[in-house]
């Protein structure tokens, strides 16, 4: 597979780095001196970690090219339905996830099973808990949100999350607290907490290094291959 890395910083470079490991060949590569616009369209598919201001002109530029893309920037969802009529319009290929790591996608699962658990049990109070590095610009993270809209969907206790930068929010009873931490050299690590006078039950994702993401997102483009539609990594895994 020829890919096209639209961002090439360090999670570029770890994409490239197992891309290349699995046999795929990469193309081209997107930065401040070589944009998308000026690329040419040899390639089977995108692989784009930019950030959240770009990356729906990204999205747009590959649906238009119909080049399937892999998209793992965050921050963007307020566009969501919007690019997705455009990909079933364009009959484009799209996969995005708010994270594409393996052992995080298990972990969306036993949140959404323990929120539903936790429903009839009120004396708990449930809060989220993010800590990323200081270069990642959106709060709270993709995956704090998909966490916390897990949560919503599954305890009837919570009607919206509030987010608070370095300290932690203010919320009324049927408020879901988010914390998030911004500190030098952190992967990314998330933490669900369900807190009463008793006791405290607490589930947790501590990435080691990048690397996790990166293979994800590799195994997400290998997937999209031939398919038509918008996906995530829940599909993925179905698989």
């Amino acid at each position: 597979m020829r890919i096209g890395l639209v961002g090439y910083g360090k999670m570029g470079k770890e994409i490239e780095q197992i891309a290349l490991e699995r046999g795929h060949q990469i193309a081209w590569k997107v930065d401040r001196e070589n944009p998308l616009k000026d690329q040419d369209t040899d390639v089977d598919m995108l692989i784009e970690f930019t950030r959240p201001e770009h990356a729906v002109g990204h999205i747009k530029w590959s649906l238009e090219k119909q080049l399937p893309i892999v998209v793992g920037t965050t921050g963007w969802n307020s566009y969501l339905s919007e690019v997705s009529k455009l990909a079933e319009r364009l009959d484009g290929s799209l996969l995005h996830a708010s994270n594409f790591s393996v052992g995080v996608n298990i972990f969306f699962r036993i949140n959404e099973l323990l929120a539903r658990l936790m429903t009839s049990h009120t004396n708990y109070r449930a809060s989220i808990e993010e800590i990323h590095h200081t270069e990642k610009i959106d709060a709270p993270s993709g995956t704090a949100i998909s966490l916390a809209n897990g949560i919503l969907s599954n305890n009837e206790n919570y009607l919206s999350w509030v987010c608070g930068e370095n300290e932690i929010p203010h919320v009324n009873d049927q408020q879901l607290g988010v914390t998030a931490y911004r500190v030098p050299n952190v992967p990314g690590t998330h933490k669900v907490e369900y807190k009463s006078a008793i006791d405290t039950i607490e589930i947790k994702h501590e990435a080691h290094s990048r690397k996790g993401f990166a293979l994800g997102a590799v195994l997400a483009a290998e997937w999209l291959q031939g398919k038509k539609g918008v996906y995530t990594m829940r599909d993925v895994l179905k698989d």
